[in-house]
């Protein structure tokens, strides 16, 4: 039996590479400072200042998420530079849909064994989220685990928080028989139903690293990664004039299931899958899966990644507003007296479908 001293680094785990990720990482952190937070990172926990971030009558929200197996998808190819930007949108929208302006974030970041280089490259992504959203990077934890991670493996959580005057929150209340729904065009899958999409490439053999049969100029890894759009900048404005009275991030569920988790008791959204163009992304998968378009609406966010209910006499000048700020917007649906709920309703050929077709959710 061997005599030698153990030490923490002969069990898996370097002091030594943490403490340089968290000096490398600094200047990443410092750069997304803001009213409220100095970004500096270290000590035990991060501080905000409300006050200075201009709040009077405050209500604090908080959103925590992953990324799913889009992570996976991710680590397989090598590509880490959107993963961090993916984590920090799935919050800070799940924020802006209550009202709340993205203040603060902290990330999770655990492996089995520290590779400094893809540490900094998410985190790096991190920070570019958070620089898009107007949010600090105040702080977070690296984790290195042996044993607990194949290697090459990391996984990620996010954790926001968000504030908004207590005058300005979105709770669904405002929403009425009538209301127009628009919807914000996604960047691409964003982070959601990517265990089917890596069952797809699994089962149909997709060759990852090649242009993509929908568009050439796009290797299909590139296309499937595209980090999750942040709609936090375009959106606030119009949250702080009052002009919206409603909005559904759509992620997992897609249209049908996460539309009505904003709507009182009594209402039902219609969605016209007629009223945009099917990405062409979103209709790959569908052909590759032979999936029904009821099964799209429920798994994919099928082009839009954020729904907005409005008044009618609103919808026109928030949607001209919404497109100045650089978001692609359609008038997809309305606001009906129902059961609380959706239905996505399309066409003959609308999503590839044989005959007209709708699909209903209750919730």
């Amino acid at each position: 039996m061997s005599s030698e001293p153990y030490t923490y680094a002969q069990a898996g785990v370097s002091i030594a590479a943490g403490n340089a990720l968290v000096k490398a990482i600094a200047p990443l952190v410092r750069a997304t400072r803001r009213p409220g937070a100095d970004a500096e990172i270290g000590g035990f926990g991060g501080f905000f200042d409300l006050k200075a971030a201009g709040f009077t009558d405050p209500l604090l929200v908080a959103a925590n998420d992953g990324v799913g197996t889009k992570l996976k998808l991710a680590i397989d190819a090598g590509r880490h530079e959107g993963v961090g930007i993916d984590l920090v949108a799935m919050c800070v929208n799940d924020l802006i849909v209550q009202g709340a302006e993205p203040l603060f974030f902290l990330d999770y970041f655990a492996t089995g064994k520290l590779d400094q280089g893809i540490a900094e490259t998410v985190i790096a992504g991190i920070a570019e989220g958070c620089r898009i959203a107007g949010c600090a990077l105040i702080g977070g934890e690296t984790a290195e685990m042996p044993g607990m991670y194949a290697p090459g493996d990391y996984d990620l959580a996010g954790f926001s928080v968000g504030a908004v005057e207590r005058a300005q929150v979105l709770t669904g209340d405002k929403v009425a028989e009538g209301d127009v729904i628009l919807g914000l065009a996604s960047s691409g899958v964003h982070s959601n139903g990517f265990s089917l999409v890596r069952r797809l490439a699994a089962d149909k053999g997709w060759k990852l690293e090649r242009p993509s049969l929908f568009d050439q100029d796009v290797l299909l890894i590139d296309a499937l990664l595209a980090p999750t759009r942040i709609y936090v900048k375009s959106l606030l404005p119009l949250v702080r004039e009052g002009r919206i009275a409603a909005m559904a991030h759509i992620t997992g569920g897609g249209l049908l299931e996460n539309i009505p988790r904003v709507l009182p008791q009594g209402l039902h959204a219609t969605i016209d899958a007629d009223a945009w163009q099917q990405p062409r992304l979103m209709a790959f998968l569908q052909a590759q899966g032979a999936i029904e378009p009821g099964e799209m609406a429920r798994t994919f966010n099928c082009g839009i990644g954020m729904a907005l209910v409005v008044k009618p006499d609103a919808a026109a000048g928030v949607a001209e507003a919404l497109e100045a700020a650089g978001e692609t917007v359609f008038t997809i649906g309305a606001i009906g007296a129902g059961e609380k709920g959706c239905t996505v309703r399309g066409s003959d050929e609308t999503w590839s479908a044989r005959g007209a077709w709708t699909a209903t959710f209750h919730g």
